[in-house]
């Protein structure tokens, strides 16, 4: 008993020893995201385009989340739904440490609306938002990293959860969130948010 208790223990340590199987590669990761991604979210992750998020900085686990969701159909979205349908596991992992690797986007232009971002920042605390997105509002695991994201693209994604039109998955405590929210707060929340 003493001996197969003993090979059992050294054939795990062996293993985690080993590391992960399946290890990312941000190489390759690039090679996709140059491919499938960079033509709508910008290249380096940065998007250019208005109501398409950036990617760089995000979480590693965010992006495979999400990526995991579209291709399922667990999140819909028309344009990303062909893109992720054809990616493996591996393209997944590769593409979320990719991204995850990139500097995140730094606001392109001094805030003009200092007094929104201020009624912005007191709705982010009253609403909780760091409990679940970091303190620094850049996103813990699978949870998003929203310091910095496109303004207008916040303002989309929290009609979205408002709305309902985006859920599933782990979608539900934002559609929680989102719901109370009046007009005013969510302008004030992603001129803040955009500006950190």
């Amino acid at each position: 008993m003493m001996r197969t208790t003993t090979i059992i223990l050294a054939a795990f340590l062996a293993a985690a020893v080993a590391g992960p199987a399946c290890a990312a590669d941000v190489a390759a990761g690039k090679a996709k995201a140059t491919e499938v991604c960079s033509a709508c979210h910008g290249e380096n992750g940065i998007s250019t385009t208005e109501n398409i998020p950036s990617l760089a900085g995000q979480q590693d686990q965010f992006i495979q989340w999400q990526l995991v969701f579209f291709r399922a159909g667990t999140r819909k979205n028309e344009q990303m739904q062909p893109v992720v349908e054809p990616l493996t596991n591996e393209d997944i992992r590769n593409l979320g440490a990719y991204f995850a690797s990139l500097a995140p986007p730094r606001g392109a232009k001094p805030d003009d609306n200092p007094d929104l971002s201020a009624k912005g920042k007191q709705a982010a605390t009253g609403r909780r938002c760091a409990s679940c997105h970091g303190d620094d509002f850049a996103g813990t695991k699978a949870v998003a990293r929203i310091a910095g994201q496109r303004e207008e693209y916040l303002v989309k994604a929290l009609h979205d959860y408002k709305s309902g039109a985006r859920s599933g998955g782990g979608m539900a405590a934002m559609s929680d969130v989102a719901y109370p929210l009046h007009e005013e707060e969510i302008t004030a929340l992603a001129h803040y948010l955009a500006h950190l």
